[in-house]
């Protein structure tokens, strides 16, 4: 924290008070830096130069100061780089070459990191406090305004803890939640309290904040001679962020699900290595979501030292432990599983690889092949026709729903942006009114969730719909979602995930690619099958996805009823945020047979169990009006 309007000092047991809420994130050790200026904290895990890394990292002088989360995969060639400019490095750390970069470079030293991190470094010289996250959001990076300066932290409670900021609820975050199953950065749940975009730095001043951006992606298409080609320079370019996020001087695992990503970086992460990789797989009681025998198979091809677990209804009450590490509603439940083979592998190791960003990298939804189809029906049918369809909408806690052949009319009536993003709703606005408080409601009267990815989706560049949508997914989904549920769940177990396909080069690569190269007819992820056939078997390749799912909606009706039961009607504080009536509509009618009503009911669920958490500490104000 930096009280840079007042000028006063950052207390020191305030401060270590706040860093030791985020002792999971970094249980080796501790460090701090305590002004002039900005008071920096830090929790460590050990990865590289274990026993001469540790934090806060200055310069040769004492004038620059550093703390910093992830790692930079390309250090080894800035740290030579840092060296024939004069600059002197009394650590084998990636974090100290940030400093000289900065000193050489400024702002700019970011452009140069190929990797994960969100780091905070202070300039006593220049009076200046740079804040940044990388490119892709895989690391997290909150920060909050106060009237004495600016605070942050890794994750949310960092703000919540200090007690610098005025919590008050921002009420459209519960709007966009029961919208889109997520709180789409940089808002959070609290008005005043916002996460760094990816991509994105802050340059802190007595002046004020400045925002930056130094990275997007490009409108350029790639063009090779043929799909060998492609296929050459696709396998070449994961080879190498595989091996690159292979570095650290501790054993890395990998997480093996069974699907196509996972298997790809395991068998590409066999041939970098002598040892066998040990790798970790969850799976569940329920067969049509057990994809163990999958994972046992690519175990056996690679010869991995292989580790399962099964998942059932009595540990998935994990649900409000979770909520301590979320800080604010997140209804993705698959974060149970990811908990416990992130905690099934820290048993073993501290770094592991995942196969996140497959499937928003290589068109690997069944979404993606729908937008295709539609697109080509909508080129085909006069907009007159499909006009009455624009705003058809049924009332889902009446049962008054649309039946599947009016869902995709008002699709493509909507138009290929707007279709996309009613096709990924999970709450319309009829459904948030009937689940909101009254005083909630009348706080978000006019807001629409989604101008917000309209904006992003408008942005892209490349203006064919597919790639837009590409690149709202990438924006959105990946970081607020999937790198969230990831990131929150692992670091709850101590345990670093790095993700290779999500590596900004890899990124690059496939945004560029021709759109046939992802999508094929109905098959997905053409290139990257045709590309890692040479490794993984086609069979395999050519499977069914299954996703990363859990049966909540079993155990909604069954082993957890009466603890969702209790989730939803025993708290009546809830009344502030949530209308009972409707919530217990909802459930009835669930369990009454409606399993399309699941996902609204995490949502609901997520919402409940965590208020606790990011709702104690918030003024009533933010609740029932300013």
């Amino acid at each position: 924290m930096w009280h840079y309007k007042t000028g006063e000092a950052v207390d020191r047991d305030q401060l270590k008070r706040i860093t030791d809420t985020i002792f999971h994130r970094g249980p080796d050790s501790d460090g701090y830096y305590f002004g002039p200026g900005p008071g920096l904290g830090f929790r460590r895990l050990s990865i590289i130069d274990l026993e001469g890394g540790s934090q806060p990292i200055c310069n040769e002088d004492g004038t620059v100061w550093i703390v910093f989360n992830g790692e930079i995969y390309n250090y080894p060639e800035l740290r030579r780089e840092v060296l024939s400019r004069g600059h002197t490095m009394k650590t084998r750390t990636d974090t100290e070459t940030i400093i000289h970069l900065w000193e050489d470079f400024g702002p700019d030293c970011v452009k140069k990191l190929r990797g994960m991190f969100a780091f905070a470094l202070w300039d006593q010289k220049k009076q200046q406090l740079l804040l940044a996250r990388d490119r892709l959001g895989i690391k997290p990076l909150f920060y909050g305004m106060g009237e004495r300066g600016i605070v942050f932290g890794s994750e949310l409670k960092c703000i919540r803890e200090s007690g610098e900021c005025d919590l008050q609820i921002e009420p459209t975050a519960l709007a966009d939640v029961l919208t889109f199953f997520y709180i789409p950065g940089p808002k959070t749940i609290y008005r005043d309290v916002f996460m760094l975009e990816p991509a994105h730095y802050l340059l802190v001043s007595r002046k004020g904040v400045q925002k930056g951006k130094y990275w997007d992606l490009t409108e350029s298409e790639l063009k090779l001679n043929n799909t060998k080609d492609y296929e050459d320079r696709l396998y070449e370019i994961l080879r190498q962020s595989v091996s690159c996020h292979l570095l650290a001087d501790v054993p890395v695992g990998a997480f093996l699900s069974g699907g196509v990503d996972s298997s790809v970086v395991v068998g590409l992460m066999s041939k970098e290595v002598s040892e066998p990789v040990m790798t970790c797989s969850i799976g569940f009681e329920e067969k049509e979501f057990n994809e163990l025998s999958r994972a046992r198979a690519m175990a056996k091809l690679f010869k991995t030292d292989h580790h399962e677990m099964v998942v059932t209804p009595e540990p998935a009450r994990i649900l409000r432990k979770l909520n301590d590490y979320y800080d604010q509603p997140f209804p993705d439940h698959s974060s149970i599983p990811t908990y416990y083979v992130s905690q099934l592998a820290r048993q073993r190791v501290k770094v592991v690889l995942s196969g996140d960003g497959g499937d928003e990298n290589f068109g690997g939804y069944s979404r993606y092949v729908r937008s295709v189809t539609l697109k080509n029906i909508r080129e085909r049918i006069p907009k007159m026709l499909l006009r009455p369809f624009a705003n058809r909408k049924g009332d889902r806690l009446k049962g008054d729903l649309p039946t599947r052949l009016e869902r995709v009319l008002h699709q493509l009536a909507a138009g290929a942006r707007d279709g996309y993003l009613h096709g990924i709703t999970v709450g319309d606005a009829k459904l948030r009114e009937r689940l909101l408080a009254p005083e909630i409601r009348k706080q978000i009267s006019g807001y629409d969730p989604y101008e917000h990815f309209r904006k992003i989706y408008d942005a892209s560049p490349r203006k064919d719909a597919l790639s837009s949508i590409f690149y709202l997914d990438i924006k959105t989904y990946l970081v607020d979602d999937i790198l969230t549920k990831v990131d929150r769940a692992s670091m709850a177990n101590s345990l670093e995930v790095r993700v290779p396909i999500l590596d900004h080069e890899v990124v690059e690569f496939a945004y560029a690619l021709p759109l046939d190269m992802k999508l094929r007819g109905e098959q997905r992820k053409y290139l990257l099958r045709q590309a890692m056939s040479r490794l993984v078997p086609a069979e395999h390749m050519a499977a069914p996805k299954k996703g990363f799912r859990i049966p909540i909606g079993s155990w909604m009706r069954g082993d957890m009823r009466d603890w969702f039961e209790a989730a939803f009607f025993k708290d009546a504080e809830l009344d502030a945020f949530l209308n009972r009536t409707g919530v217990r509509q909802v459930w009835e009618r669930f369990q009454g047979g409606d399993s399309h009503l699941s996902d609204v009911l995490s949502v609901v669920a997520s919402i409940a169990t965590s208020r606790p958490v990011w709702a104690t500490t918030a003024r009533s104000a933010a609740v029932v009006g300013d």
